[in-house]
């Protein structure tokens, strides 16, 4: 880099960690309408397009170096579109996926009153192995919580 390079990104830097509020008043806008995630998104673009670096970034966009690295890299490639998509988890699917409606039939008709009781008739009528813990995001899921 030769020194104007190197002044521009400090003076950008300077800038933006200057009007840090002026960021939090566009993210605060921008969650209205959109998700937390694309929000995080945009700002880091704009705040990597100015010229900032990425730690800097990081730090005022709220996403971890690795996550503005993996931004720049697809700012750089033209891959802009995949950043404004939000993606589902890659997690173990729900072991309850497919009869969830029927557990909450059965707690809807009948009188449960512990977690422990859930976990077992599922077991009973359903044949799985449910934990108490599982038992209760079911219920917080569904707000059937007491």
């Amino acid at each position: 880099m030769d020194r104007r390079s190197i002044a521009l990104q400090e003076d950008a830097t300077k800038l933006a960690a200057e009007n840090v509020e002026i960021i939090n008043v566009i993210v605060r806008f921008l969650k209205m309408f959109l998700t937390d995630t694309v929000t995080r998104r945009i700002i880091c673009i704009i705040l990597i397009t100015v010229g900032i670096k990425d730690n800097k970034v990081a730090t005022m966009a709220g996403l971890s170096e690795r996550s503005v690295w993996t931004i720049r890299k697809a700012l750089v490639s033209g891959k802009v579109d995949s950043l404004l998509e939000v993606g589902s988890g890659s997690g173990r699917p729900r072991k309850t996926k497919d009869f969830e409606s029927a557990i909450i039939d059965e707690l809807e008709k009948n009188n449960y009153h512990t977690r422990q009781q859930i976990a077992d008739m599922v077991l009973e009528k359903f044949g799985v192995v449910m934990s108490v813990h599982t038992v209760g995001r079911l219920l917080k899921k569904t707000a059937l919580r007491n």
